[in-house]
């Protein structure tokens, strides 16, 4: 075999090896004293100015569905209304 190749193997083996070693010691590791109990309000969360937050994202989209199931709910009753008028 080509030893470049067995190089270009381990080296991409040990990558995902760390990957996994540093991701298990991530979530292992404790939250620091005073944020263990932190709750992430959709306020706070929306005055942040970070476009790109995922969790600001996850908010918008709660918001979202829960003004859709809101309409539809509303949308429900004036169907069944107009069907005894």
């Amino acid at each position: 075999m080509n030893p470049y190749l067995i190089f270009g193997i381990l080296v991409v083996v040990g990558l995902i090896a760390l990957f996994f070693i540093t991701f298990i010691i991530n979530r292992r590791t404790p939250a620091p004293k005073g944020c263990e109990d932190i709750k992430i309000s959709s306020e706070n969360c929306l005055a942040c100015n970070v476009e790109g937050c995922s969790i600001k994202d996850k908010f918008s989209v709660e918001k979202l569905k829960e003004e859709l199931e809101k309409a539809e709910e509303e949308n429900k009753w004036q169907y069944y209304g107009q069907l005894w008028y």
